[in-house]
């Protein structure tokens, strides 16, 4: 049997070691209690994280693959800049630079002095009318194109990505390739690290209204693309994520079905690979990506990642009682302290 990895629930002080941090225990917040309610309380309440104070800045990023797009980035700048990492911060499906939770962290990061960037995926976004071709879980080329692009003066003090949902998936599978030299650290929340137990958990019937949703979300984010027309029937009959990634994901990308694309593009398959120090959060009770991933997952293998595996804190939610920002935040507080000289 495969080693336990620290697990931190609402019982438990601190870590044990040889974990070098201090990350408190997560505690849900009233009346946010259960997974779905954490999962969608963001939402509920419309929050946006105003990012007002701080000066932003577009980047833009062309992909070295003679498709001609551009991805785009939104730069913000604390007031008085430190000799800080850069944070590169990576949404999730259907979502944007825009997205609560990357707001979220970009206003806790810049209170702390850090300087943000905030990643339009391809065809995500203000990126989308400016490519042709769409972003998805296993794209991990796309963050080295753009990593290799950003300004010298933006990364002299190392980079730090941060992604989210499929956006961590995508993170995981670039570090487990190979980051560029000036990556010094990472995070991932709420990755679906195994792909295809993913799309199961989500098609459950305990997720039909999830499922629905996101479902006509993808549809409707590709469909507003300029997609080949052979795809627009086939997106526009799909039922069910399954068939999105079996009959429009996998053959645009040049797999040969939904079981090959979530076998190839899986983060766990690459997460031994990781060289640089490497935060993974997830909440056990997540209703979309089941835990066994990751507590299967042999983390004495990889002293490189630090596992935060509550039991606990839906998708992206970790709404504690001690404070209204996120948890998964103040823990990537926690662990940036080790590289903020």
């Amino acid at each position: 049997m495969n080693s336990m990895p620290p697990i931190l629930t609402t019982a438990d002080a601190a870590p044990p070691p040889p974990l070098p941090f201090e990350f408190p225990p997560f505690v849900p917040r009233a009346p946010w209690w259960g997974a779905d309610l954490q999962t969608v309380r963001s939402v509920l309440l419309r929050q946006t994280f105003a990012l007002e104070d701080s000066p932003e800045k577009r980047l833009r990023f062309r992909m070295p693959d003679l498709s001609g797009d551009v991805l785009h980035g939104i730069l913000n700048q604390p007031a008085e800049p430190r000799a800080l990492p850069l944070i590169v911060l990576v949404h999730g499906l259907t979502g944007c630079a825009e997205s609560h939770y990357m707001r979220a962290s970009a206003a806790i990061l810049l209170r702390r002095g850090f300087t943000v960037m905030r990643l339009n995926l391809r065809g995500a976004g203000p990126s989308r009318p400016f490519c042709v071709e769409q972003y998805h879980a296993g794209r991990s080329e796309d963050l080295l194109a753009v990593l290799t692009q950003l300004p010298g003066k933006l990364t002299r003090s190392g980079i730090v990505l941060v992604g989210y949902s499929l956006g961590a998936n995508q993170v995981l599978k670039l570090l487990g390739e190979g980051a560029p030299e000036n990556v010094i650290a990472a995070a991932a929340i709420s990755a679906p690290i195994d792909l295809a137990e993913t799309s199961r958990r989500m098609m459950s019937r305990r997720n039909y209204i999830y499922h629905r949703r996101i479902v006509a979300r993808m549809k409707e984010e590709v469909l507003g693309m300029p997609i080949p027309d052979i795809f627009r029937p086939i997106v526009q009959g799909v039922r069910n994520c399954y068939e999105f990634d079996d009959r429009f994901v996998a053959p645009r990308n040049g797999w040969k079905s939904a079981d090959e694309y979530h076998r190839v593009n899986s983060a766990v398959r690459y997460m031994n690979g990781i060289r640089v120090p490497t935060l993974v959060i997830h909440a056990l009770d997540d209703p979309w990506i089941p835990g066994d991933a990751y507590l299967n997952y042999d983390w004495t293998a990889n002293p490189r990642l630090t596992p935060l595996l509550p039991r606990r804190g839906g998708h992206v939610g970790f709404h504690g009682a001690d404070g209204p920002d996120p948890w998964h935040d103040r823990c990537l507080l926690e662990f940036l302290k080790g590289f903020a000289a």
